[in-house]
Formats: structure tokens, sequence, C-alpha cells
């Protein structure tokens, strides 16, 4: 016997949730919330830094909803919070998208710190990866050394592009400041990882969902 699914928000799929009138699940999170858990996280919102990121946020969306594209809004969100300095953390098969990215950020104004993911040319054994995978490169994919040498040039927005899925885990994990994320790797997809949600049940169902039998 499986055990019973516990029940968050990709359960209901509802979007009403922001309104008053909303009618909401019994397992609905927002109705559920622990005593003081909602002041509780007003006053996280109220920190200065984020009370800054938040309202910035809010306004852009706002102001440039289905107007701006993510780089358009990715630069805005930079000027509004007093952002010069911007690191990229880019994985080296998209070097070409991160160098076109650091044109367009220096023709705005703003000063360009990127780093690839092959820097420091670690071997993957050396840090304990079967020898075989060396047949794809022998060099390891250096997250961790990707968010320290971003913050030490003192980025002040991080921007990652393509970072491998578990190596942008790592660069999250360390990194210092703000980071954001412009372009999300899928070699299959052209880097468009939604489409295969979008054909979920089409064409991708026989990869995505196991087959009679195999559960």
């Amino acid at each position: 016997m499986k055990d019973e699914i516990v029940r968050s928000c990709v359960d209901c799929g509802s979007t009403r949730c922001d309104e008053e009138s909303g009618t909401y699940p019994h397992f609905c999170l927002s109705q559920h919330m622990a005593e003081g858990e909602k002041e509780a996280l007003i006053a996280a919102y109220g920190d200065e830094e984020n009370y800054k990121i938040m309202l910035n946020a809010a306004q852009i969306e706002y102001e440039g909803y289905c107007k701006l594209c993510r780089v358009e809004e990715t630069m805005e969100f930079a000027r509004r919070m007093g952002y010069k300095k911007i690191g990229i953390a880019t994985c080296l098969g998209l070097i070409r998208e991160a160098r076109i990215l650091t044109k367009v950020l220096r023709a705005n104004g703003f000063e360009v710190f990127g780093v690839g993911c092959k820097a420091g040319e670690i071997r993957k054994t050396a840090v304990g990866i079967p020898a075989e995978c060396e047949n794809l490169g022998e060099h390891i994919c250096n997250p961790i050394y990707q968010a320290k040498m971003l913050a030490e040039a003192k980025c002040e927005l991080n921007i990652v592009v393509g970072l491998c899925v578990g190596h942008d885990s790592l660069f999250y994990k360390y990194a210092q400041g703000v980071t954001t994320t412009l372009v999300v790797k899928d070699r299959v997809t052209g880097n468009n990882p939604a489409a295969a949600l979008y054909n979920a049940e089409g064409y991708y169902r026989r990869k995505l969902f196991p087959q009679k039998g195999q559960e």
C-alpha cells in the first residue's frame, strides 16, 4: 500500500488564492498557517533589503507586465536596486549567450564580471567522480569556485546562465548576495524545459511517465 500523498498547492491548481472570495480545499496551506506565522513573514519582508527587493520586483511586474522580456526585467531590477556590478555564472555551453548578455549589460552602463563553469581546471577524478565521466570532459563544472570568484569581485547581483542541474544548486548554496536566473539549460529542448511539460501528455508522455509494468 502506497503512502498517502501529502497534498499541497500543486494538488489544488487554483489561482484564486489571492482573492478574498476564493474557495479553498481542506489542505490549503494558506488556511492552515501556524499561529503568528503570517505576522512573522510580514516582519521578514520588512527587513530593509528584503523590502527593497520585493517592492522593486512588484513594481517591475506591474509596470512591465507582458511588455518587458526577462533580460529587460533583470536590468530594470538592477537599476532600481542600485546595482552597478553584475556577475555572470555561465555554463561554457552557453558562453555565446553569456557574451551577448555581457554586451547588452555593458551597453546599458553596467560593469560585468563573468566566470565559466570549467574555471579552476579540476579533474573529475580529483573529487571522486568516476573516471568514465571524463569521457564528456576531464574537468568538473566548478560552481563553488564560480560563486567564490563573483563574491571576490564584489558583484552586487549574480545572474545564472545555463548551469547544469545540481551545479546550479551548489552555486545558489555558496553564492553571496542576490542571485537571479536568466537561462535554464536543457540540451534536448533548446534550453526551454517547459516544452517537456507542455508535451507531457503528448509526445513526452512515454519519457516522463512510468509505463505499465514499470511502476
